[in-house]
């Protein structure tokens, strides 16, 4: 499983998004992840939107293996549901 975090810098969420990521990295031998900073990235408001098909108001936005899956709330869930973690 392969993750794609967008974030930026100064967001407490992308932080703790990045830090899960992490983790997983750590605990399992099929995970990784690419953590994306839009500012040193240049990708704008627009250009996420277009990544993730609908309107984005805040970031992380998040997607395995090419599916969005949201922001931290929802990587948190998925993670805890289908990927052992805190268990």
């Amino acid at each position: 499983m392969f993750a794609v975090i967008f974030g930026r810098p100064g967001c407490p969420f992308c932080v703790r998004a990045k830090e899960l990521a992490e983790k997983l990295t750590e605990e399992r031998d099929d995970f990784n992840f690419r953590y994306v900073d839009i500012h040193a990235e240049g990708i704008s408001k627009e250009d996420l939107e277009k990544t993730v098909g609908k309107p984005v108001e805040t970031v992380p936005q998040i997607f395995l293996d090419q599916a969005h899956i949201g922001g931290y709330t929802e990587f948190e869930a998925h993670a805890k549901a289908h990927l052992g973690l805190f268990q």
